[in-house]
């Protein structure tokens, strides 16, 4: 099948295509419909039900500007059963002088709009309408609506669609590629039937699974473009299983004595993972593994072991965190239990003077055996002497291009680093299955022993007394508090404004209680000092900024109060509850919530109040806010899905998999054809 023909348009029309993703022949077929208007019959104004569309036919009477109670064009049009009035609050001229030519010639208009009953009797706001000929036929499907851009009407869409799919069905380009008998097997029509009957649905379809995307033809197409994303992402794994990774196989000693040197045992998860792990490692292809875990679960000292197993075989562990405070208390955790066994492990972050900054790039291109730190890690001038594992913490966080950096750094001749990527927000099943199909997926799915349980309160503002008493009655049982402060998007200096504030609410409240303070604009070694302080005792209530989200764990923390509960997104409430219930007290979130609350912020308070499983909430995360904004950065690169829902139709995703690997096996030039049938040139190999 050749690659489609460019589009014939003007260059203007053809810039603003290029705005809707429209560039090729093939891109117009693939556009399809928002939704139908159904203008095949014509309905008596008598009998048009009101609020649902329809399509009338009627002469007009009367064409008048008004002026009260605001400028509008008004006019009357009737058919044999009643009387409409139409009425335009913008309009031009030109529509004056239409809608009067029609009278004065007598032509009958057929208008296509909502009816609704007001003050004056029926009328339609804004309708659609043209004047028709004598006798003239309806359309034999329903009208389709497409998504467009300013300075392309629809008419000019269905022009150029319909001109495409002519052209493209000349060209053999709708040509089917996959086998007629699985097809029938899937109840899944050809692609040319699926596409003609979207773009023009013959009478008798049903209406109602059209615009559902329930119908066939809707399956075949969601089905289709899932498979092209799992044959993107599909081939861009094996690509990388062609480049060469040093085999990290030792004997396994230094990680035994880590273990043997923890005051607790690994989870059955863990040691599950671990296993993973090792195997991938032991490969002479890159590792490229995604490992997800709830808040809690025991992250740390599985890459800790991965690091040992690289470290035993010869080469450099890099250990890339997003903030400063998460990626120093990695430091710290990892330094605990490795420099005791003679591992050589280097800090190395943005905030550090000059010259301590000089000396450990120094030690990274030189001795070090694992490096901790945060983006300063991919700067231009660290280099490392032998990496061979690159750890990244959060890896949601960072960019494509970030992830890749880290990456580079270890690239020799046809050999890369094994990488390891780390995520505390639980992706749901059917969007690790959609968007992460390039890498290889462990689950930490087991908490470890003595956590224990979190009690979330949902609390008025308006009884903030209380709150602050429960704060001081927590501290007098020798326990200590996180007041962590509203996240304000507009505005650091307003964010930063609210921390200090509330800082001087609760020191008057709570005067005879040490109260510290941490947010983002605080220099590091202060950061640095207060997060000690907490960790050691000497402050009992923390205020702070969203900075202590992830990672910090002070066991004696056991009450968490978020202020403005309402204005976090799920995954951060989850991640900032995880930060109390680490020692063995009763440990309570409490959520400080202000009315009026939008139905997203109660449908969100209610999730996470009812849930404490991190995949359930992700789960009903991705219904409320859809995909795109889950995979963040990682969209660069990877088409997002434009038909299929993947809450909907995970069963669509399942068989897009098995297809995609089948075919890279058994028939490469198929599956070559159908990426560019749904990409063109632009199908990127994803490379993080």
């Amino acid at each position: 099948m050749p690659v489609s023909g460019e589009i014939k348009a003007p260059p203007a029309i053809l810039g603003k295509l290029a705005k809707l993703g429209l560039a090729r022949r093939g891109d117009l077929v693939l556009h399809l419909p928002l939704r139908y208007e159904d203008e095949t019959a014509v309905t008596p104004i008598a009998d048009a039900p009101p609020g649902a569309p329809v399509q009338v036919e009627a002469e007009v009477l009367d064409v008048a500007v008004q002026f009260r109670p605001r400028r509008q064009l008004v006019a009357r049009v009737a058919d044999a059963s009643g009387e409409l009035t139409l009425r335009f609050l913008n309009f031009y001229g030109s529509q004056t002088k239409q809608l009067e030519g029609a009278r004065d010639t007598g032509r009958k208009l057929r208008i296509f709009g909502e009816i609704r009953h007001g003050f004056l009797g029926a009328e339609m706001v804004h309708p659609r309408y043209r004047a028709v000929a004598e006798e003239e036929a309806l359309p034999q499907s329903l009208t389709p609506v497409y998504p467009t851009t300013a300075g392309v009407s629809q008419n000019a869409l269905r022009k150029l669609i319909g001109r495409a799919l002519a052209e493209a069905e000349a060209q053999a380009e709708l040509g089917e590629l996959l086998d007629a008998p699985w097809l029938a097997g899937h109840a899944l029509p050809e692609f040319a039937a699926a596409v003609r009957l979207l773009h023009a649905p013959p009478p008798g379809v049903p209406e109602a699974a059209l615009q559902l995307r329930a119908h066939p033809a809707w399956r075949r197409i969601k089905f289709d473009e899932v498979l092209a994303q799992q044959l993107s992402l599909r081939r861009a794994y094996n690509a990388r299983r062609q480049k060469g990774a040093p085999r990290l196989a030792p004997a396994g000693r230094l990680a035994q004595q880590v273990l043997a040197a923890l005051p607790f045992g690994l989870t059955g998860a863990q040691r599950r993972v671990v296993a993973e792990i090792a195997a991938d490692l032991a490969q002479p292809y890159p590792m490229q593994r995604l490992l997800q875990g709830d808040v809690g679960s025991g992250k740390t000292i599985v890459a800790a072991l991965a690091a040992c197993q690289a470290i035993e075989a010869g080469y450099q562990a890099a250990f890339m965190a997003p903030t400063e405070i998460l990626a120093e208390q990695h430091y710290l955790k990892l330094s605990a239990w490795l420099r005791p066994l003679g591992v050589e492990v280097a800090w190395l972050s943005g905030s550090l003077k000059a010259a301590a900054k000089r000396a450990m790039q120094q030690q990274a291109a030189s001795t070090a055996q694992l490096i901790v730190g945060t983006h300063a890690l991919i700067q231009e001038s660290v280099d490392f002497a032998r990496l061979g594992l690159s750890i990244v913490d959060e890896q949601h966080r960072f960019g494509v291009a970030q992830r890749l950096e880290l990456r580079k750094k270890g690239e020799r001749a046809a050999s890369l680093p094994h990488q390891l990527m780390m995520s505390a927000t639980p992706i749901p099943r059917t969007l690790a299955m959609s968007y992460y199909a390039d890498l290889d997926v462990s689950v930490l799915d087991e908490l470890p022993p003595g956590r224990t349980p979190i009690r979330t309160k949902l609390v008025s503002d308006a009884r903030r007394d209380e709150v602050i008493a429960g704060v001081r009655g927590a501290v007098a049982q020798g326990r200590q508090a996180y007041w962590v402060c509203p996240l304000i998007e507009e505005s650091e200096k307003l964010q930063l404004q609210t921390a200090l504030d509330t800082y001087q609410t609760l020191a008057e409240e709570l005067d005879d209680l040490r109260i510290g303070l941490v947010h983002g604009r605080l220099k590091a070694d202060e950061k640095a000092a207060t997060m000690a302080a907490f960790a050691a005792g000497e402050i009992d209530v923390l205020v702070a900024t969203t900075v202590i989200e992830v990672g910090v764990d002070v066991p004696n923390a056991s009450l968490m109060v978020i202020e403005h509960a309402e204005r976090f997104g799920l995954s951060q409430l989850h991640q900032l509850r995880g930060r109390v219930g680490r020692g063995a007290h009763d440990s309570v979130c409490v959520l400080l919530y202000q009315q009026p609350l939008s139905e997203t912020a109660r449908a969100r308070l209610k999730i996470i109040y009812e849930n404490t499983d991190g995949f359930e909430i992700a789960r009903q995360d991705l219904r409320l806010r859809g995909p795109g904004e889950f995979v963040g950065s990682r969209q660069s690169g990877v088409p997002l899905l434009r038909y299929a829902d993947l809450e909907l139709d995970t069963d669509l995703v399942e068989l897009a998999r098995e297809m995609a690997e089948r075919l890279l096996r058994d028939d490469p030039a198929r599956a070559e054809r159908h990426l560019k049938r749904w990409f063109g040139s632009r199908e990127e190999l994803l490379k993080a």
